[in-house]
This record gives structure tokens, sequence and C-alpha cells, in this order.
């Protein structure tokens, strides 16, 4: 009898994806103290850069990375260095875990965000479940509280926002360029482009970040390479709500790192957000398979 397929390498690639990108965000958060969140980006692109090359360079020929599509290139990039120095910016006043918890939103944004750009159909359902995770991320910040609506909590919800929009933009790349271009064009112009806005402010390295400045990198290839394959190995609806277990990280990180917890009304809003999210995803998967029997 034929083996049934197994997804187990798909979400050991996925979890060992998401481990990898939280040790990376640890890493910015160690960093962003000490240096403007431009250059913080650009350090993060950088670091990264050398280390995607050589996967690029052993998957696919150099020509193949000329051949794409620019102004989407260009648009992705302009939104990655938004989202990095909104990123980096909420993380000099907040817990890695309660940035995480913001961002966790993303996914409904880019739900919301596909109809318009994409022409995709979002039933009232789904459009609850957005609804429902906007009111956690309303619980998290507490506007007019004492919560994060602060620079740095606005900060951070603008960088899901453009992690939801450069989202759109690699759904439209994807059946036009490879993913190896689209990692490597995504890491260049961050570079370039977060290094070219940094100059007038550059602060010298000191010397004992640079092992910091060397994790970032290799942690944020290493994930790059292992989501790709996990997503290759495992269908999207089965691998994507693992990337809610950055919490677990987030939240170990903190306390050993920093030594600190989300609050009370942290987790709750985390909670919602999740709680709609894997709704959320649960729907999508049901409407696929109405489209795709």
């Amino acid at each position: 009898m034929p083996q049934r397929p197994t997804h187990l390498p798909a979400i050991g690639y996925m979890l060992f994806a998401v481990a990898m990108f939280a040790f990376m965000d640890a890493g910015l958060k160690l960093l962003a103290p000490h240096y403007p969140p431009l250059q913080v980006a650009a350090l993060r692109g950088m670091a990264s850069l050398p280390f995607v090359l050589v996967w690029v360079l052993s998957t696919v020929s150099l020509s193949s990375l000329l051949q794409v599509h620019w102004p989407l290139h260009l648009l992705r990039g302009v939104l990655g260095i938004c989202m990095m120095v909104g990123f980096v910016y909420g993380l000099r006043s907040m817990p890695l875990s309660s940035a995480y918890a913001i961002t966790f939103v993303a996914p409904m944004l880019i739900t919301a965000l596909a109809v318009p750009f994409l022409g995709e159909k979002v039933g009232p359902r789904r459009w609850t479940a957005i609804a429902i995770g906007l009111v956690g991320v309303l619980v998290i910040l507490r506007p007019g509280g004492q919560g994060l609506a602060t620079a740095g909590g606005l900060a951070i919800l603008l960088a899901a926002v453009c992690y939801a929009a450069g989202a759109i933009i690699m759904r439209v790349l994807a059946g036009r360029d490879s993913i190896q271009a689209m990692v490597f064009w995504f890491l260049v112009m961050l570079s370039v482009g977060a290094s070219a806005l940094a100059a007038p402010n550059w602060v010298a390295l000191q010397p004992s970040h640079l092992w910091i400045i060397a994790m970032v990198g290799a942690c944020g290839a290493v994930a790059q390479v292992a989501l790709t394959q996990a997503f290759r190995r495992g269908e999207a609806s089965l691998i994507a709500p693992l990337e809610y277990t950055a919490l677990v990280w987030a939240v170990g990180l903190d306390l050993l790192l920093w030594g600190v917890l989300p609050d009370r009304w942290t987790w709750v809003g985390a909670g919602i957000i999740v709680v709609s999210g894997l709704y959320l995803l649960r729907r999508e998967k049901i409407h696929a398979e109405a489209e795709h029997p």
C-alpha cells in the first residue's frame, strides 16, 4: 500500500523558522537602544544578505535574479523599510512578546487587503473574525487607558500594516518571480535603502555588538530558508497557524534577557487575536476547498 504523505517535515521547518525569527528579533531589540531604527533596519538587511546570497546562488542562476518585475519589488522594498523601522522603534519601549501580540493581527489585515487589491471574496464570517481580531489589538493598546497606545505601540501596528501590504505584493509576485529573487531583492533594497536614509545619523558600531549583528543575520537567513521549505512541503492552512508559537519564544526570551512578562490585558488581547486568527485560517481553508474540490 502507498504510504500516506507526512506533514512532519513541513511542521518541523516551520517551528524552526519561527524560533529563528524570534532570536533574530531579540537581537534587534538588543540593538535598538544603541542605534537609530533606520540603522538597525540596514544592519538587519546587510547581515543576512551574505548568507542568503549563498543559498540563492546554490539554487538558481544569477541571470534569473535580473528577470523580475522591478516596480513591485521596489514597492515591497519601501514597505519593508517602513516595517523594519516601525518594528525596531516599537521594540525600544515594549517587551518582545507584546510587540508580537500586536503583529499577530497581520494575517487578518492580509485577508482584508486581498479584497480590494486581489479581488478575493471575503464572507461575513471572515469579516467578523477580522473585526474581533482588531478588538484584540485595541485590548492590548487600550487607547485612553494605561495600555500600549504609545508611539511605540502604534509603530508596531504600522509595521503590521506594512507587513500585510508587503504580503499582498508577494502573492502577486509569487506567480511571476522565484522565491529566491523575492528574498534576495528584498534584502538588497532593505540594506541599500535603509543605509542611505540612515547615513546622516549613522552611529559607529560597538565591537561588543558585532556578535549580535552576526546572529541577527544568520538567524534571519536560516529562518527565511526554513520558512520557504515549510510552505513548499506543507499546506498553508496547516503551516500558517504555527506562527503563533512565536509568542512562546518571545515570552521566554523576554523573561531570560529582560526579566519582564506581558501584563494581563496583553495576554487577553493576544488570546482574542490568536483565536480569531485560527478561525480565519479555518474559514480560508474551507473557502479554498469549496473553490477547488
